[in-house]
C-alpha cells in the first residue's frame, strides 16, 4: 500500500467516527499495520574471511571478462600482511594456474620481494580485476568498476599498512586519477586510511630495464617505512 492511499484511508475512518459521534479515534489494528512503514531489507553479511569471500565471488559473471577464463585469480599471500601488493590483473599463466604474477612478470615480483627480505608467505598479492582480458588487453573501466568492489574488500579483510600499486592501471584505479605514473612515484598517498605508493609493473621492467633503477628506489621507500612502523 502506498503512503498516500495509506492517508486516504485515516481520513476516511476519521470522518466516518466523527459522524458517528464517537469522541475518540479507534483504529483497527489492520488499518494500523497497514500504514506501518516497511521494515528495511536485510543486507547478506559480509564474508568473514578470504577465503569464504573467494567462494563467495569466483563465479562472478558481472562483466564480459568472464567469458574467457579458465580460472579466476583472487589473490595469494599472508590474509593478516602489512604489506599489499596490487597489479592491474591476470595474464596467461595467471589465468591458467589461477594465481596471480606466477609468469615471467611474477618471477620478477618475487625477486624485487627478495630484494627488500620479502616473500609470498609476508605479503598479499591481488589484482583489480580477477579475470584475464583477452589478450592481456589494459582493463576497461567499466570491467575495473565491477571488480573494484571486491578488491576493496580484500583489503578490509587484510586491513593491510601498506598498499604497494603496481603499474600504472592500479594506481590510477585506487587513487581516481588520470596523473601518468611518474608523477605518482616517491611519495605516500592516502587510501581509506592506508599509505599507498605506486611503482612499475614487472611486465614494465621486462620491457623496459632502465626503469629497474627507479623501482628499486621505491621498494626501498618502502621497505623502509615498514621496518619503521614495525619498531614503533
Amino acid at each position: 500500500m502506498t503512503e498516500k492511499r495509506a492517508l486516504e484511508l485515516v481520513a476516511k475512518a476519521i470522518q466516518q467516527q466523527e459522524a458517528l459521534g464517537l469522541g475518540g479515534i479507534r483504529l483497527s489494528y489492520d488499518l494500523i499495520n497497514s500504514i506501518t512503514p516497511p521494515q528495511p531489507r536485510r543486507m547478506a553479511a559480509k564474508a568473514e574471511n578470504l577465503e569464504e569471500f573467494c567462494n563467495e565471488i569466483k563465479d562472478c559473471k558481472k562483466c564480459r571478462l568472464h567469458q574467457g577464463r579458465n580460472k579466476f585469480v583472487f589473490g595469494v599471500g599472508n590474509p593478516n600482511a602489512k604489506v599489499m601488493f596490487v597489479g592491474e590483473g591476470p595474464g596467461r599463466d595467471e589465468d591458467l594456474k589461477g594465481e596471480p604474477f606466477v609468469g615471467r612478470a611474477g618471477q620478477l615480483l618475487d625477486k624485487i620481494l627478495a630484494a627488500i627480505q620479502f616473500d609470498r608467505t609476508q605479503v598479499y598479492i591481488a589484482n583489480v580485476v580477477k579475470c584475464r582480458p583477452p589478450n592481456n588487453r589494459d582493463p576497461q573501466p567499466d570491467e575495473m568498476a565491477e571488480c573494484m568492489p571486491y578488491l576493496k574488500q580484500q583489503i578490509e579483510l587484510i586491513n593491510p599498512q601498506y598498499i604497494c600499486c603496481l603499474g600504472r592501471i592500479a594506481a590510477q584505479a585506487l587513487l581516481n586519477t588520470q596523473t601518468p605514473l611518474g608523477k605518482l612515484r616517491l611519495r605516500w598517498h592516502e587510501f581509506e586510511g592506508r599509505k599507498l605508493m605506486v611503482t612499475y609493473h614487472p611486465a614494465a621492467l621486462l620491457r623496459f630495464p632502465e626503469y629497474k633503477r627507479d623501482t628499486w628506489e621505491d621498494v626501498q621507500m618502502l621497505r623502509r617505512e615498514y621496518d619503521a612502523y614495525m619498531a614503533k
